[in-house]
């Protein structure tokens, strides 16, 4: 029998980090003939993480130009992916979670009667616009997609609601998970910039903020971080402050010079796995770092005002702060202060998954693939 042929396409640094295990999961299987395409929309975070996790791309599209709006982002994929599909003939093509580049490449993909696989699917804010554009992302590509790859029960409560058929629809939990870990147990990880700077006797607060919906209100937290330095306990909070216009000279304007924070320029996967292991709790506005830091019990505040990841919110590895001032530094005081709230979240089970979503996913395209059932998929996961 021929060997069943997989295409893994993305292209920003979330997508590569989620995708990097299943990449080696298709890999190391005798069956299956592994093909990577990346888009380069995020074209120098792209290539430190190939490296990082010692992928080599079949193919490259390489979009990424200087200034692109999101319209660009999606034309260049979807007619760089055309000739791709053409030459590579792929059974299946997978691709991840919500951004642009993931709905272009299904949608090319469908355009050629090849099956999409959507890994992470099924996470929804019930709000088209928050976040966005990444929340219609996910629709799209979920519309578009055969497959499903739910990393919880929630999210395929929400494809089943949808009217996705059960039997394409198979709980993984989040790839991330496999990386996260897998990351963190690695002796090589190098220390974040400037962490000799920090005082490891003193609380430490991993932050980030860069969300397009929270530009309008990045001087509010910002302000809730001068306050929260300020704190009794003398924490100490480490921000790599996104490069945006909308980000960046607010933050330095406002934390430049206060004490107990540093400001550092971005950092890179490796680096972000490493300050998580160092901090103490984690204040952000991301999507990926809700799921990882609680693999290490880092509890996890959330500056937004909602979340795609309510079960987080439910099993108390999160928590919901939005970006009002005085919300944010109530929260992170009572973390600080509270010892016995602070082991509630921090001993929460993280229910994004266990390290293995990347062979059960590989498990269930041959089983689905080469002729069996769900069912099936399930008796050959590990």
């Amino acid at each position: 029998m021929n060997k069943l042929k997989v295409m893994t396409v993305f292209g920003t640094r979330p997508d590569t980090i989620k995708m990097a295990p299943v990449v080696h999961a298709l890999d190391a299987h005798p069956q299956i003939e592994s093909i990577v395409c990346v888009t380069a929309q995020h074209r120098q975070m792209l290539d430190d993480l190939l490296t990082l996790f010692r992928i080599a791309p079949r193919y490259d599209l390489n979009i990424m130009t200087r200034v692109q709006s999101i319209t660009e982002i999606t034309t260049r994929v979807l007619t760089g992916m055309e000739p791709v599909l053409l030459e590579a003939k792929p059974d299946v093509v997978l691709v991840h979670g919500d951004t642009s580049t993931s709905t272009a490449a299904a949608l090319a993909a469908f355009y050629q009667h090849v099956p999409t696989g959507h890994v992470e699917a099924g996470l929804r804010t019930n709000d088209r616009w928050m976040p966005f554009p990444v929340e219609m992302n996910r629709r799209l590509t979920g519309t578009i997609a055969s497959y499903h790859f739910a990393p919880t029960d929630l999210a395929k409560e929400h494809l089943l609601r949808e009217n996705v058929a059960a039997d394409d629809v198979i709980v993984t939990g989040n790839t991330v998970i496999d990386a996260f870990l897998v990351t963190a147990a690695r002796a090589d990880l190098p220390a974040p910039p400037r962490a000799a700077e920090l005082d490891p006797t003193r609380p430490l607060i991993l932050v980030t903020a860069h969300r397009r919906e929270n530009h309008p209100h990045m001087r509010e937290m910002c302000e809730a971080m001068r306050e929260i330095a300020a704190h009794p306990t003398r924490p100490q909070l480490y921000w790599p402050v996104h490069p945006s216009p909308q980000v960046a000279p607010i933050a330095h304007e406002l934390l430049d010079g206060v004490p107990g924070v540093l400001l550092v320029e971005p950092i890179d996967y490796a680096n972000m796995v490493e300050a998580v292991k160092r901090c103490t709790f984690v204040l952000t506005d991301s999507g990926g770092l809700q799921e990882e830091a609680p693999c290490l019990g880092k509890p996890v505040l959330v500056m937004r005002d909602e979340t795609e990841r309510p079960d987080g919110l439910e099993d108390g590895t999160l928590e919901l702060v939005g970006h009002d001032r005085a919300r944010i530094v109530a929260a992170a005081a009572r973390l600080l202060d509270d010892a016995d709230a602070f082991a509630r979240m921090a001993r929460a089970t993280n229910p994004y998954g266990d390290g293995r979503a990347s062979a059960r996913i590989v498990a269930w395209l041959l089983a689905r693939l080469r002729g069996g059932t769900a069912a099936e998929a399930f008796r050959v996961s590990p």
